[in-house]
């Protein structure tokens, strides 16, 4: 185990070093994982409202049991059989604490909804700002090549369409790399 976590330990080291050498691959990286949490916290909440609708039937169901047994007291005992009455009020009273029982688990399941709602607003607001500093990084990059492309040119007088579409092609190469080097680590660190 000790080499697995040493070569693990290695491969999270190069990465945050990749990430930390291109910041906008770091926030595409956060950006994806926000996705992530924002879709796993969207089940969650639907998980929770298909427990909350069914926790919903019990307590209607277990409201119409003891309306049921309430109903078979009053002909027992109007009947005179006593016997029956108090056998159905236990009956009654046993439905009744499982009636306060998914009563308390319903209310239960309805806080962590809230929760889980409040939590998915603080993630989706988290990435509206990450996706503006993506975007303001994007920008600041595209203008710094802008810049390098214009500093290089002044440096040859002669310009040749063919040197454009090699800037183009050099950047597309580099982004592609680049991405390529990020999804082989990412492999490597989920084996």
């Amino acid at each position: 185990m000790g080499l697995f976590d040493d070569l693990s330990r290695f491969l999270e080291n190069r990465l945050e070093e990749f990430l930390r050498n291109n910041p906008h691959l770091e926030l595409e990286a956060l950006l994806e994982q926000l996705r992530e949490q924002e879709e796993g916290t969207l089940k969650l909440i639907a998980d929770l409202r298909i427990q909350e609708k069914r926790s919903q039937e019990e307590i209607l169901s277990t409201a119409q049991e003891i309306q049921r047994w309430h109903i078979r007291i009053q002909k027992a005992k109007n009947a005179g059989r006593e016997d029956l009455a108090a056998a159905a009020g236990e009956r009654e009273a046993a439905l009744l604490r499982e009636g306060n029982q998914r009563w308390g688990h319903m209310q239960g399941l309805k806080e962590r909804i809230n929760q889980s709602q409040e939590l998915l607003r603080k993630i989706q607001q988290r990435r509206q700002e990450v996706q503006a500093k993506a975007a303001e990084a994007q920008t600041a990059r595209a203008k710094a090549q802008t810049q390098q492309r214009f500093e290089t040119s002044g440096w040859s007088n002669k310009t040749s369409s063919y040197s454009g579409g090699f800037d183009d092609l050099e950047e597309k190469f580099r982004s592609w790399e680049t991405q390529d080097e990020l999804e082989q680590m990412k492999r490597n660190l989920g084996k």
